[in-house]
């Protein structure tokens, strides 16, 4: 039996076969499961904003908590399979979120841009760091709750408005 790991918002967790790890309320959060097909080791991290550095208008709010930021939730997430014996010219990604959740205000405003300004921040670190981006299933305007499966990397992506499918 499986071992089921949730995954909270701003959070990532990292586990070898059996495994499966769960985020739940992904609207323009992103989900990004890393996974080493070799050995068995997968990652996901629940991001909510593209990158920890500070802006001029201090975006960041300061907040030291590396796991919200696509660029340093991918580097932990990496640290941590290799510390479980994942090998990083083996892992892979799929990603699921970056959704437009308030469709109804102005297009313009920054604050709708923020699962596509995820998206694009998950993909360049992605690249910085050489893993290939098998998947995704990002944007629209509905929430997603995802599943890691670390026995065969199965990206499992389960919505209300769309039910379920594995990427």
């Amino acid at each position: 039996m499986p071992e089921i790991i949730k995954v909270g918002m701003a959070d990532l967790k990292v586990a070898a076969e059996p495994g499966v790890l769960i985020t739940i309320g992904l609207g323009s959060c992103v989900g990004i499961a890393l996974y080493d097909a070799e050995t068995r080791v997968g990652g996901l991290a629940h991001i909510m904003l593209p990158t920890s550095k500070r802006t001029a208008s201090g975006s960041n709010g300061g907040d030291p908590n590396p796991m919200k930021y696509a660029d340093t939730a991918v580097d932990m997430t990496l640290q941590k399979m290799i510390r479980k014996h994942a090998i990083k010219k083996n892992i892979t990604a799929k990603i699921a979120g970056g959704a437009h959740m308030f469709s109804c205000m102005k297009e313009s405003s920054s604050f709708l841009k923020v699962g596509d300004n995820n998206v694009v921040a998950v993909k360049e670190k992605l690249k910085q760091e050489g893993i290939k981006l098998l998947a995704e299933d990002v944007g629209a305007n509905y929430g997603r709750t995802v599943e890691l499966h670390t026995n065969d990397g199965k990206y499992v992506i389960k919505t209300i408005a769309k039910g379920s499918k594995v990427i």
